[in-house]
């Protein structure tokens, strides 16, 4: 930016972003000053260095809103709960509230039934846990990906709801009176 320039002659793009040619440095320094701009470097990997006359100030300002703007959009993640087949309805239903819970923070979850040894001969069994989690986690969001066998696992892919993936609003704290207490006799 301005003297930190160092290189002469650059291309120069003035304050309308209209080409002005190779100018001296210097001389485009000159001209910044006049218009009460910066002059900044906006290529420098070119030979000459492109640089441009504009509000330094002005640019760093919108760069920090486009910063702040991109943090604000939540990454989706993905979460997984695994379950076995002969996980009993109690804990099935533990992983389901955590899901449950996943899907309001907008995550995907997939649900992972984990097949051990001879469970493989009774895939209808884990068929069946999970078609009992998808059932009781319809109303939080919907299966992207129908169940599916990988090797010894059996997986399913659950997207939020747009309706369930809000955030339900915090309830106000209700705040009672103070009440002081009467002083002791004595």
């Amino acid at each position: 930016m301005n003297e930190q320039i160092r290189i002469s002659p650059i291309r120069l793009i003035g304050a309308e972003g209209e080409q002005l040619g190779f100018v001296p440095t210097v001389q485009a320094i000159a001209q910044a000053r006049e218009a009460g701009l910066d002059l900044v470097e906006v290529a420098d990997d070119e030979r000459p260095p492109v640089c441009r006359i504009l509000d330094y100030g002005k640019l760093k300002f919108t760069t920090l809103q486009k910063g702040n703007k991109s943090s604000k959009v939540r990454q989706q993640k993905l979460k997984e709960i695994r379950v076995r087949p002969k996980t009993d309805d109690n804990d099935v239903n533990t992983k389901v509230i955590q899901a449950r819970k996943f899907l309001e923070h907008n995550d995907k979850v997939q649900v992972t039934i984990i097949f051990r040894s001879r469970e493989m001969q009774h895939q209808e069994e884990g068929r069946r846990v999970l078609d009992s989690v998808l059932e009781k986690l319809a109303t939080a969001g919907k299966v992207e990906r129908p169940p599916t066998m990988d090797g010894k696992k059996m997986t399913a892919l659950i997207m939020p709801n747009k309706s369930a993936a809000k955030p339900k609003p915090k309830p106000p704290v209700e705040t009672k009176p103070v009440v002081m207490a009467k002083p002791l006799p004595g």
